[in-house]
């Protein structure tokens, strides 16, 4: 065997494999075609196929309201948007134009998302033969929305997207797979996760998920540069790659390679600044938008703030949120450091450095606690990472189980199933998000005892066997 076999690594897995025969025997041969990665791409084909059906009722259904979406679940955020952020007239997202501005909101998301969703409309209008959209500018944006036209292109940019977020499922489960060579069936919890089955088509979190997996890869085989080109496009995707370069000061701090942090953050600012600049010079108010946005946004769905805030009833500002919030997560960032710097020294007589993927686990699920909302696709974030920060099912299980319970009250909440008939809070949401907190605390506690006792971290036993330059900070 060149590698680790799941069936005699994992317990959950091992069985399971009862069912089949049992774990994978002393002198099996390995099959000549079906390596572990094409496995990995199949199922997770397979798996995104099947997300595609489960949002299939929302996408294809006609003459039902907002809340019988909520009550399937299968609400994605791609259609919604074509028409009221210009897509449909394929407008610049970031045009200073006074009657495309006077006529669509500009798209409150980063750059990185906002440019995809303008390439994929353009793909979407020449799909559908390239209509006149000079024509609709001429037209009220109300009459748009009837315009049977235009429906079809709604459909037809969800299938153009679903599309692409497919290849950035498999692209990041490819690189997953290789980014510890020895075990390329750590990444099959993100390729068969219900997580990435139900909210991969939500909104357009994948693109970023997809870079911080080449990150992950990309560290994996010492290639600095790279990990920040990565990192910095992530960030322009979303904020939260941007934090990875924590865990990376920490392991070159741990190295002795504080250079290597230089160039990595360097080139971060660099990739970040130059995917940035076409928005920003085409139009500086609206890529401000994004930011303050975020900045004058309250206490809001998913959050420990909503749940304190209705639960006390104290209408907490937005001022009072964004000070809040961003302390505790400094606080909780130099906790992580603290636990960086000081877990795993001289383990069995070897230096084991905490790797990228259970230091960016820790610190972005602190982001995630602390932050004012937590949308239901805000899990992918995680997913990349905890998968490699803690490739043990049962793990994997508990805490996506809580993602999943949270994922059902969400659109309960939404659609009014879970308000009180004699009025009031749903309180039975707030159960939902604490059960969502709780998941993310118990895989974080268990990460830090590995870092502590590396004896429960199978990646950090298998890696005694293979000590080399670059193998402790993977």
């Amino acid at each position: 065997m060149t590698h680790v076999h799941p069936t005699r690594d994992d317990g959950v897995v091992t069985a399971l494999s009862e069912v089949v025969g049992g774990p994978m025997g002393d002198h099996a041969a390995p099959h000549r075609w079906w390596t572990p990665t094409r496995v990995l791409l199949l199922l997770t084909a397979l798996v995104f196929a099947a997300g595609l059906v489960q949002k299939a009722p929302c996408s294809l259904a006609e003459g039902h309201d907002q809340n019988w979406t909520y009550s399937h679940m299968c609400y994605t955020d791609l259609k919604p948007l074509y028409v009221p952020r210009g897509l449909a007239e394929h407008a610049w997202p970031y045009s200073d134009d006074e009657q495309t501005r006077a006529r669509y909101k500009v798209m409150e998301y980063p750059v990185g998302i906002a440019y995809w969703a303008w390439g994929t409309a353009w793909v979407t209008h020449w799909l559908n033969g390239s209509p006149d959209v000079s024509a609709r500018y001429k037209q009220p944006v109300e009459d748009l929305y009837g315009d049977p036209e235009v429906q079809d292109e709604e459909s037809i940019f969800l299938l153009v997207n679903a599309v692409g977020f497919a290849a950035l499922a498999l692209l990041a489960v490819w690189l997953l797979a290789g980014v510890h060579r020895a075990r390329p069936w750590d990444a099959a919890a993100f390729a068969l996760s219900p997580a990435l089955l139900l909210t991969g088509l939500i909104n357009w979190d994948l693109l970023a998920v997809a870079l911080v997996a080449g990150a992950l890869w990309a560290w994996s085989r010492e290639r600095p540069v790279l990990t920040g080109v990565l990192i910095g496009l992530g960030t322009a995707a979303k904020l939260y790659p941007l934090f990875l370069l924590g865990a990376v000061l920490v392991i070159c701090l741990r190295r002795r390679r504080p250079g290597r942090f230089v160039v990595t953050a360097l080139w971060a600012v660099v990739a970040w600044v130059v995917a940035n600049a076409p928005a920003y010079l085409s139009g500086p108010e609206q890529w401000h938008v994004f930011w303050s946005f975020n900045a004058e946004r309250k206490a809001d769905l998913g959050s420990l703030w909503l749940v304190l805030d209705q639960a006390g009833d104290l209408a907490i500002s937005a001022h009072t949120v964004n000070v809040w919030s961003w302390a505790l997560f400094g606080a909780w960032c130099l906790g992580v450091f603290a636990i960086g710097m000081t877990a795993g020294r001289r383990a069995a007589g070897i230096d084991r450095v905490p790797r990228l993927a259970q230091l960016g686990y820790l610190i972005v699920v602190g982001f995630l606690l602390v932050n004012k909302v937590y949308s239901p696709q805000y899990v992918l974030w995680l997913l990349p990472l905890a998968v490699l920060a803690r490739p043990r099912w049962r793990d994997q299980l508990v805490w996506q189980a809580c993602e999943v319970f949270y994922f059902c009250t969400v659109w309960w909440y939404l659609g009014g199933y879970l308000a009180p008939t004699g009025g009031g809070d749903a309180g039975f949401y707030w159960v939902g998000i604490v059960v969502r907190v709780l998941g993310e605390l118990y895989l974080a506690a268990v990460i830090v005892r590995d870092l502590y006792r590396p004896d429960h971290d199978p990646v950090a036993l298998e890696r005694v066997e293979t000590v080399g330059a670059g193998s402790l900070s993977r």
